[in-house]
């Protein structure tokens, strides 16, 4: 990384940002990292640009200090302490995933399955910030969301984001379907870890929990593990949403038929790829 100007050298918001670049920094991340440097809200990107020369020797040792951290690969939701997904404002840190965009097509999904104003059961296997859990409860409040999670200091996160946004989302820790309490559902939702170990993609990553990326050697360990235990403890017609990797919807589609599940299918992600895959079990009798 090249070196940080001197205090004497930056005066203005356009310099600080042009010093961002030489840094390799995005010019959207540094935008948002100044705005918040700032104390102003992160989309308020138009008015850096009306105030470009306004004064910022003050806030230059506040700034460079975070630009250092993400010129080194640490994720902006980790420097400005909170992401959004699917419109809620989630706090995150290095205890759990930052939420994807990509995510949200599970979410699309499992709210296409819940009628807005009837009662189910749903539950979400390995749950981070929350941040599928609490969206789904955002958007069906007639839902009972459990969601479970095998770290405590992801629970930790995750119950402070439902507190905050005052969602009654219950948590349970656990792994996988061993900490949901008793009984059926119509919906189980997931997104579990499911990249293979070795990965080369891993080290961009490696700010962000190692237990919650890898699964196996071939990345599906965890998935083969939800997927068995699916039928158990789904309700008869209930569903199984899985996401997974960009590579992987052929395997997954594979597990959930020979799991018994019927109209085995996929959604793509904002990129066209087929990114989550489910199932639904038979009903009986």
């Amino acid at each position: 990384m090249d070196a940080l100007p001197t205090l004497s050298t930056v005066s203005t918001i356009a310099d600080a940002l042009r010093h961002a670049a030489v840094v390799g920094v995005d010019r959207l991340d540094a935008q948002m990292l100044l705005l918040a440097t700032l104390g102003r809200a992160p989309g308020d990107r138009a008015w850096l640009l009306a105030h470009d020369r306004d004064p910022v020797q003050a806030e230059w040792p506040m700034f460079a200090a975070l630009l250092r951290r993400r010129a080194a690969g640490e994720p902006v939701a980790y420097l400005l302490g909170e992401k959004e997904f699917f419109g809620l404002p989630l706090q995150v840190d290095a205890r759990v995933l930052v939420p994807r965009p990509d995510t949200e097509t599970l979410v699309n999904w499992a709210l296409e399955l819940l009628p807005d104003g009837r009662a189910a059961r749903v539950l979400d296997l390995g749950t981070g910030s929350g941040a599928i859990a609490l969206a789904v409860s955002s958007n069906r409040p007639m839902a009972s969301v459990d969601a479970v999670d095998a770290s405590e200091d992801a629970l930790h996160v995750a119950r402070a984001n439902a507190a905050r946004l005052g969602l009654p989302v219950r948590f349970f820790a656990g792994d996988w379907f061993g900490g949901a309490p008793d009984g059926r559902y119509e919906l189980v939702l997931s997104n579990p870890p499911y990249i293979a170990e070795g990965d080369r993609h891993l080290d961009a990553l490696r700010h962000e929990p190692l237990s919650a990326l890898t699964s196996g050697p071939d990345g599906l360990d965890d998935l083969r593990a939800i997927v068995a235990g699916a039928p158990a403890r789904l309700c008869d017609g209930g569903w199984l949403l899985l996401e997974h990797g960009w590579d992987q919807a052929d395997a997954v589609r594979g597990l959930l038929s020979a799991a018994g599940l019927e109209e085995v299918q996929s959604r793509t992600d904002f990129g066209g790829n087929q990114r989550c895959s489910g199932g639904r079990l038979p009903l009986r009798g």
